[in-house]
Formats: structure tokens, C-alpha cells, sequence
């Protein structure tokens, strides 16, 4: 694993956000949707509403003419508005998984991109569609589902790890261990993966 996190276990999170109310918003905006498109339209967003407080203030269909073009927008401009009035103000923002995971629109995975990004003590793992695929690829996980998942990469990886390891996996399927056509020759974790091993190599 050491290969993995040296090459992307600090690297920051592809959404372009300047604090943690604005990771916050970007991180259940960018559910089923793209970390790119989310930052083309957060700067208007961002504008109208710079702060919790404002987003309390604002409804559901306010949202809609910076948020339209996202996936799923309708029930994300709700859960927006709803998590700004059950929060207040930003220096209020929760900080664990227990209590981000109450505010709507927020799972394992948001919260645990959250935490990862804003320092605090990992308390699992990210486990995003990149990882779901990588991780079996390279026999440190078996199944499709992301809890169970996360489950299996926190019994074999130390817990001062998690925040690097969700990532680092992330990254590498983001870059190399595509869903189709991986990059096996250039992946660092060639030598341990069972996907190379067996499916790529045995074909040589």
C-alpha cells in the first residue's frame, strides 16, 4: 500500500471549495454527478449564498437557478436548505461521522470526504464508485457494496491510514484502474493486484 498513498494519499479532494461550509454543499451537490461540473456552478451559488446562514434563509426554489443542471437537484436544493436551518451558522458544522450522518442528503461516504478534508480523526474509509471497483481488482476487498466494503479496507488497514486510503484508491481509479482499458503497466500496485496478475499477465 505504501507506493498508493505515497503517490496520492495527501493530494486534496477534486472539488474546488475554499472552507468546510462550501465542502459541505459541494459534497452532497456532487452525488451521481460530476466533481467538475459541481465546480463550474458553485461560484454562483457561493455568491448568492456565501455562509449557512444565508442558505437558511433561502427555499428549495431559490436554489434551483444555480443548481438546475445537477443530478437529482430537486431533492438536493431540499436537503440544502433543511441541513443550513438544523445547523445555523458554519462555525456549527459537525465535525464526526456520527453527526454529520444525521443532517440530510450526507451518508458514510460524504461524511468520511468531509472529515478526510477538514483534518479530523478518520473514522472510515471513503468508499466511492472508483473504490468500489479498484479494491476488488486488487484482492484487498470482495462485493459490491460500499458498506460492507469499507467494513473489509478497516480490518486490514490501520485506522491512521483510513483518511489517505479512501482516496488514494479513489485516485487510482480515477487516473489509472479505469472501468474499462486500466492503465495496468503504470499502476503502482501492479505487483500485488490479482486483476494484473491473472487477467493481464496470464494473457501474455
Amino acid at each position: 500500500m505504501e507506493p498508493l498513498f505515497k503517490l496520492y494519499g495527501k493530494r486534496k479532494h477534486p472539488l474546488e471549495y475554499n472552507n468546510k461550509y462550501q465542502l459541505v454543499v459541494m459534497v452532497i451537490l456532487s452525488a451521481r454527478d460530476s466533481d467538475k461540473h459541481i465546480n463550474t456552478l458553485a461560484p454562483k451559488l457561493f455568491d448568492a449564498y456565501p455562509n449557512i446562514s444565508s442558505l437558511a434563509r433561502a427555499t428549495p426554489d431559490d436554489l434551483h437557478q444555480y443548481i438546475g443542471s445537477v443530478t437529482n437537484f430537486g431533492n438536493k436544493s431540499t436537503w440544502l436548505v433543511k441541513l443550513a436551518q438544523m445547523i445555523g451558522e458554519d462555525s456549527k458544522i459537525p465535525s464526526t461521522l456520527e453527526d454529520l450522518t444525521k443532517l440530510p442528503g450526507l451518508g458514510r461516504k460524504s461524511a468520511n470526504v468531509i472529515i478526510r478534508e477538514s483534518n479530523g480523526k478518520a473514522e472510515g474509509i471513503i468508499v466511492d464508485l472508483h473504490v468500489l471497483r479498484v479494491t476488488p481488482r486488487i484482492s484487498i476487498a470482495t462485493g459490491t457494496n460500499p458498506e460492507k466494503i469499507e467494513k473489509q479496507l478497516m480490518e486490514v488497514i490501520p485506522q491512521d491510514r483510513w483518511n489517505e486510503a479512501g482516496m488514494a484508491f479513489s485516485f487510482l481509479g480515477r487516473e489509472v484502474c479505469r472501468p474499462t482499458n486500466p492503465k495496468c503497466e503504470i499502476c503502482v500496485m501492479k505487483v500485488v493486484c490479482k486483476y494484473y496478475l491473472e487477467v493481464v499477465k496470464g494473457q501474455k
